[in-house]
């Protein structure tokens, strides 16, 4: 039985940052805390809580949004600068009681691969701002995912920043309208005219893919469907959200 023997809500990102460096305790670090205590390690010693260090400022100013890294997904929702595809996608997240407590820093560090935000910020070009004890490293979403159990070691997701321009649409499938998608689509032609594709549930993690190499993607099975199923499914939504688009 998993026993967590401390708790930490600190008043700055330095004493945080201290926190998770400690290298004979084994930490994690929650935002809203939706879904670690449930799947936290069992040797876990001590938890984080990041509520109080004034990560949940979000703003959007010259066609650019920047969110902390502890703003509620209501709140993003809620925001006049979110783009549509982001704010629809937030709803899919879960019930109002969920979507008052995540944050989009826990969102991001789950890297869920059913997540239809994640999908979204994707083709929005979302960049991330990570800091350790050495300092700031920003990177994009996409690079985050494929290294990130390295990039979060010792460090925090602080804040996300995107270009709120270009024309979006998203399709998808379940199993109810309220249900997790079996397969999403989401797509963006930026105002410079560049298609961006993004596929959840189809692989571990949501990920940026080329339309003319769908059958390539490593789909999984599971009661809600075959791989052939998602991989059909993946084909159909892609084209749904190209014609959308117009692209």
């Amino acid at each position: 039985m998993k026993t967590i023997k401390r708790y930490h809500r600190p008043e700055t990102l330095d004493e945080a940052l201290r926190l998770v460096n400690r290298q004979d305790v084994r930490t994690a670090v929650i935002g809203g805390g939706t879904s670690l205590a449930a799947s936290a390690a069992d040797d876990l010693d001590e938890m984080v809580d990041l509520q109080q260090t004034g990560l949940d400022n979000i703003d959007e100013e010259d066609g650019l949004l920047n969110a902390g890294a502890t703003v509620r997904l209501q709140d993003l929702a809620d925001f006049i600068g979110t783009p549509a595809l982001l704010r629809q996608a937030c709803y899919f997240e879960g019930p109002n009681t969920i979507r008052n407590a995540a944050t989009l820093g826990g969102v991001i560090a789950s890297a869920d691969g059913e997540s239809e935000l994640l999908a979204a910020l994707l083709v929005y070009q979302a960049q991330l701002v990570i800091q350790n004890g050495q300092g700031r490293q920003e990177l994009s979403l996409a690079t985050f995912f494929h290294d990130k159990d390295p990039l979060l070691q010792g460090a925090i997701i602080t804040e996300m920043r995107l270009p709120t321009g270009g024309r979006s649409a998203a399709a998808r499938v379940a199993r109810t309208p309220a249900d997790r998608p079996i397969v999403a689509a989401a797509g963006r032609v930026s105002p410079r005219g560049k298609l961006f594709i993004a596929l959840c549930g189809c692989g571990e993690r949501p990920a940026l893919v080329d339309p003319a190499a769908l059958d390539d993607l490593p789909y999984p099975a599971d009661f809600r469907g075959s791989s052939a199923y998602r991989r059909e499914m993946a084909g159909i939504l892609v084209r749904r959200v190209r014609e959308e688009l117009g692209a």
